[in-house]
């Protein structure tokens, strides 16, 4: 077998380019997490101890309210890209990663989808 032969099969294999993409995309949603985690651990720290009233009061703040839905956006994306590469990687029956891969999708939607629906219901 030749170097040559071996680089074909190699190269038919497909684009890096999606490998990038998905690296990129764990890396910047990873960075934008950290201060919104931050925050949200900090604030709720800070509500240790209040009554329900406070904590809907708190999350009716339009600031709060944006802030939640970006983490839970984020979050969840973060989680659907990364549970996407490893499918990927390791599930190699084509139709049990195809399953898997809408299955994380409607997941991640489903829960997501709730959150941010229970964070609008209270602040608005």
């Amino acid at each position: 077998m030749t170097i040559r032969s071996l680089l074909r099969r190699a190269g038919s294999r497909g684009s890096t380019r999606l490998a990038v993409q998905h690296w990129w995309l764990q890396r910047v949603t990873a960075v934008a997490l950290i201060p919104l985690t931050l925050w949200l651990a900090v604030s709720i720290a800070r509500l240790a101890g209040a009554n329900h009233s406070v904590f809907i009061l708190w999350v009716e703040k339009p600031w709060n309210a944006v802030l939640i839905l970006m983490a839970i956006a984020i979050a969840f994306y973060h989680l659907k890209v990364g549970l996407d590469v490893v499918i990927e990687d390791y599930v190699h029956t084509p139709w049990i990663k195809v399953t898997f891969l809408i299955g994380t999708t409607f997941v991640a939607i489903l829960i997501g989808g709730a959150s941010a629906f229970a964070i609008l219901r209270i602040a608005l």
